[in-house]
Order: C-alpha cells, then sequence, then structure tokens
C-alpha cells in the first residue's frame, strides 16, 4: 500500500455544483447595475446637467444686468455702468426702498434664527434626553409648515398679525413671527440628523457622572457635537428668510424680495443685479453647508 494518499476524481455532479457560484459572479460582473448609487459616468452627466439647468438663467441675468443702451445696428453695448449706479449718491433716492428693504431682511433673518436657537434647538434637545416619546409629534408639529401652501398661511396670519400690531406695531421685523413658524421644517431637519447621528443621552449621562453641571454638558458637550446641524440650520433659515415675499406681501411690509418687485418697474437692470447676487448668496450658503457636512465626516473618518 501506498504511503501517498490517493485522490478520488471529481465527480460530474461536483464539479457542475462548484462551477455554478463562479459561473453566477461572472453573470454579476457582466450585467448592468441597477443600484441605488449611479456610476462615475452617470453622477458627471447628472452634475453637467444640473451645473447647466442652474447656470443659464444666471448668465442670462448677468447679461442683461450687462446692457447698456439700445442695439446699433444689431450690435449690443455692455458695461458695468448699472452697477456703479447703485452706489452713485445721485440715485440714493431712488434706491431708498431697496437698502431699506435688505437692512429689514436681515433684520428678520437675526431674529429669525434667534427663535431657532432659542426655542427650537432647547425644545429638541429636551424631547430627545428628557421626553424621547414626543419625539414624533415634535416632528410632526415641525413639518407641518411645509405642507399648507405659504398663501394659506397667510390668511392664517392675517387676524393674528391685527393682535400683533396693537402689541407691537407694524414695523417689518415683526415679520419674524411669521417667517419662524415657515422655517421651522428647514431649521428641524439639519438638526435632527445631527442627533441621529449622536447618541446624546450617553453623552450627557456620562458628562453628568463626571461632576458636569447642566450648563456645562449643554454648552461644552452637546453644543460642540451639534455644530453641524446647527450651523446648517442657520444658513438654511437665512436663505429660506432672504427669498421669503408671499407673507411680506400680503401683510405689507417692506423686505428685499417685495422692495424688488417695486424697483423693477422703474430700474429693471438694478433689481436683476441684486436677485444674480441673492442666487450667488444662497449658492455660497449651499457651499458652506457641504463643506461643513465634509468636514465632520472626515474628521469622523479620522478617528
Amino acid at each position: 500500500m501506498s504511503g501517498r494518499a490517493s485522490v478520488a476524481p471529481m465527480s460530474p455532479q461536483l464539479s457542475a455544483v462548484s462551477a455554478q457560484p463562479s459561473a453566477a459572479r461572472a453573470r454579476r460582473q457582466q450585467s448592468p447595475r441597477f443600484g441605488a448609487e449611479p456610476s462615475p459616468a452617470a453622477r458627471r452627466i447628472i452634475l453637467t446637467v444640473a451645473a447647466v439647468i442652474f447656470l443659464i438663467p444666471i448668465v442670462a441675468m448677468v447679461e442683461f444686468s450687462l446692457r447698456v443702451g439700445q442695439p446699433v445696428n444689431g450690435v449690443q453695448g455692455y458695461g458695468v455702468a448699472h452697477y456703479f449706479a447703485v452706489f452713485d449718491p445721485a440715485n440714493g433716492s431712488m434706491y431708498r426702498t431697496l437698502f431699506q428693504g435688505i437692512g429689514n431682511s436681515l433684520t428678520i433673518c437675526a431674529i429669525t434664527v434667534l427663535i431657532v436657537l432659542v426655542l427650537l434647538l432647547p425644545t429638541m434637545l429636551l424631547v430627545e434626553l428628557k421626553f424621547p416619546r414626543l419625539r414624533r409629534v415634535l416632528e410632526f408639529i415641525c413639518i407641518i409648515p411645509i405642507t399648507i401652501p405659504s398663501i394659506v398661511l397667510v390668511v392664517g396670519f392675517v387676524p393674528v398679525y391685527h393682535t400683533v400690531v396693537r402689541v407691537f406695531g407694524s414695523a417689518p421685523w415683526t415679520l419674524a413671527f411669521a417667517v419662524g413658524i415657515i422655517v421651522l421644517p428647514y431649521a428641524y431637519r439639519p438638526i435632527a440628523a445631527n442627533m441621529a447621528a449622536l447618541d446624546l443621552v450617553v453623552l450627557s449621562e456620562a458628562s453628568r457622572s463626571l461632576g458636569a453641571g447642566w450648563a456645562d454638558v449643554f454648552r461644552l458637550i452637546l453644543l460642540p457635537n451639534l455644530r453641524r446641524g446647527i450651523f446648517s440650520a442657520c444658513f438654511i433659515t437665512i436663505a429660506v428668510v432672504l427669498g421669503e415675499y408671499t407673507i411680506a406681501s400680503f401683510l405689507s411690509r417692506n423686505v428685499f424680495q417685495t422692495s424688488l418687485v417695486l424697483l423693477k418697474s422703474t430700474d429693471p437692470y438694478v433689481a436683476v443685479i441684486f436677485a444674480v447676487l441673492a442666487l450667488i448668496f444662497g449658492f455660497v450658503l449651499l457651499l458652506i453647508i457641504g463643506r461643513l457636512g465634509s468636514a465632520g465626516r472626515n474628521r469622523k473618518a479620522s478617528l
């Protein structure tokens, strides 16, 4: 008897079974992918189409704002005269309403962001830490405004603002009370997503067990970990406030959007200039939000 172990030949059935996984793997590699994530080529095509759709109206608006005079022999002249006219002291009275509207909108932005930071953020933290059963209720309340058309909300705000005018007056900053409701869905989502990525209960309990008070836990532990969501909520709130027109128009308040509509009838070039600047400002805010999100992911990956 030989000391070498004899190897029995593989039966045809076993060889067929062993060949099935490799054949299936080869078919999966050759077949097209139908997944949630697009391929690199599809991503480039989507980004290119989106960029073209986004840039065409902006380029057309910039081209319109640079027009000077009427076309001569079919040739249109271009220049920056309309841009310099905005800062010409001689035109101060013409653009006073516009600059007042910008100032009013910035004031409303500041008050609305304050409402988000002072009312919404502590409420979300309290529900997350102490009353988790109310999380769905709070989410439902914050999402409701996005399901109701703005014109319907304005109809409901009109009788309420009769009382607001008697108490606070008819100053434009009082629009922050109404706009604060409009921005609830946009401010709630980034903060809620940031909270979902963290275990705030464990963080707070660990801090409390080490002797930290609730003020220190909120200031040194919770806020730094929620920084990305808070910044995103604030930036989106500013973008929504600067683009709000319906409420200000129906309540007869002078803000950025209503002043643009009034200016369009007298100087459409300057109205288009400021519309382009508002679009660029909103785009910069979105870039900052994306940058904050990528920075947070990079820090987690490095850890």
